[in-house]
């Protein structure tokens, strides 16, 4: 289907419709509802027990820590968490759920009503409902290739049944593949800086569906929807949904009808697939869990969660804008991971001049992270390096170029800043009396150049500066020895 073609005035004649489904596994030792461990990458069918398998007689029993993570995220995203919550049976059949049925929320969440403010294509804001947060358990997995056997049979891995999941629904506000973008972006950040999940999409610790219809611009009943699954990045899910979104108007275009259905992403095509179809509701018999009572949390014990919120993102990048007189970007940049945050913030208490260090942070040691595809947290100058670094330059010890000549050996040779500044120990020259020795020789050396300045050449004076920087090998003050040249040259 080539959707791509669809005109601009075309596709400005439907407005998407945009909702989103968020699984986060939560970062808790154990699953769920039993004591396994809740752990990725171990040997296929090693973390189970009878609870995980289904066998008879076993009795789920809820994990405390799962339930305050729960909570911490659901008053992260500015949900109402209930005090009273149930627990429910989710009834279908797939072989990686050996209970045929998976322990969910239904009517009862932990919590609803919340929202996350995402920035616009226009430079506003826009804040983007959430519907609810419930727990439930995830399933296990089915492998369906790599294996001896694949042709001919599925294989099980059971060790994922259990583990502790948030499903995290926002309301169909969502308008633009680009706005899902930054909603994920956004809600990621959130999680983990709370610290209740690692947020990894290879090991699937994050995952999203979406929910994706259009509808004719100005009319206010919903479209029918597709949902989009099987998508492992935010990238993939801003691609994946700007597909569904132009597939639709090219089938509503063409007479069609959008039939509601279940669509997988296929990344190396840029497209979707159908999978199966949703036209008739699936009746997952929902009904209240018989093994575990319902979930009862003090407002005592919502506050207390309330009380651990760290400062989060958006807060942070406000203040720190405020404090250190930072860019948008700049601010972005520096609270991208909590744990960046707290080390630049931490190292910024110490420097002479915060500002100067967010300038070598960003732009030295940033330039050269980038050029190099290496993350900060690899960069071989520590936030200690990069505070002397910061406070050399501002009290003059060493110049601009020194500095830069010092962090190329840093990465050269995969060293802290301290280190090769004790090796190099590169001085600058500030003293009046050297430099001025310094300018002299060069004004005996170039008596025409003397005559080309002060015969109205003005210029002539970088030349001058350059050869005396040059005899100091680097090292002179360059902003003496500007003031001195042009002094002299005028004398």
């Amino acid at each position: 289907m080539a959707a791509a073609t669809l005109s601009p005035e075309i596709l400005a004649k439907y407005e998407p419709v945009i909702g989103l489904e968020v699984h986060v596994q939560l970062l808790t030792a154990s699953k769920a509802f039993c004591g396994c461990a809740n752990k990725f990458g171990v040997a296929p069918n090693t973390n189970v027990c009878p609870v995980c398998l289904g066998l008879p007689g076993a009795l789920p029993v809820l994990n405390a820590q799962a339930v305050a993570f729960a909570t911490l995220a659901s008053l992260a995203i500015n949900c109402q968490v209930r005090e009273r919550s149930i627990f429910a049976r989710k009834n279908y059949f797939y072989p990686d759920l050996p209970k045929g049925y998976q322990i969910s929320q239904f009517d009862k969440p932990i919590a609803e009503h919340g929202w996350i403010v995402v920035p616009t294509a226009n430079g506003d804001s826009k804040k983007i409902g959430i519907t609810r947060l419930h727990m439930e358990e995830d399933a296990g997995k089915s492998i369906h290739d790599g294996l001896a056997d694949s042709a001919n049979h599925t294989s099980l891995d059971l060790n994922r049944c259990g583990t502790p999941l948030a499903e995290i629904v926002s309301d169909p506000e969502i308008s633009t593949p680009d706005e899902a973008f930054e909603y994920l972006t956004r809600l990621k950040e959130i999680l983990l800086y709370c610290g209740v999940s690692d947020c990894n999409m290879e090991e699937g610790s994050l995952r999203c569906d979406a929910n994706v219809s259009v509808r004719p611009r100005g009319q206010k009943e919903l479209g029918t929807k597709a949902e989009v699954k099987n998508v492992n990045s935010f990238r993939y899910v801003r691609a994946g949904i700007q597909y569904e979104i132009e597939r639709q108007i090219e089938v509503i275009e063409a007479g069609g009808r959008v039939i509601q259905e279940s669509r997988l992403w296929n990344a190396n095509e840029g497209r979707t697939y159908s999978m199966r179809s949703k036209e008739q509701a699936h009746d997952y018999r929902y009904f209240p869990e018989p093994d575990l009572p319902p979930l009862l949390l003090t407002q005592d014990f919502i506050e207390r969660k309330r009380a651990e919120l760290p400062e989060l993102p958006e807060a942070r990048r406000a203040r720190m804008i405020a404090e250190y007189e930072l860019t948008a970007q700049d601010a972005a940049t520096l609270t991208a991971t909590r744990e960046f945050a707290d080390r630049f913030e931490a190292a910024a208490k110490t420097a002479r001049n915060p500002r100067r260090l967010v300038n070598l942070l960003l732009s030295e040691v940033g330039g050269r992270l980038k050029a190099l595809n290496m993350e900060q947290e690899q960069s071989p100058v520590t936030m200690t390096g990069m505070v002397q670094a910061a406070d050399l330059l501002d009290e003059s010890k060493i110049s601009s170029k020194q500095l830069k000549q010092l962090f190329d050996i840093c990465f050269e040779k995969n060293e802290d800043f301290g280190a090769v500044y004790e090796r190099e120990k590169p001085e600058q020259i500030s003293d009046a009396s050297a430099i001025e020795t310094l300018i002299d020789q060069v004004i005996a050396a170039n008596p025409k150049q003397v005559e080309q300045y002060r015969a109205g050449k003005k210029t002539m004076a970088g030349f001058f500066v350059g050869q005396a920087m040059k005899a100091s090998k680097g090292q002179a003050n360059p902003a003496l020895l500007n003031e001195m040249v042009t002094k002299k040259l005028d004398a």
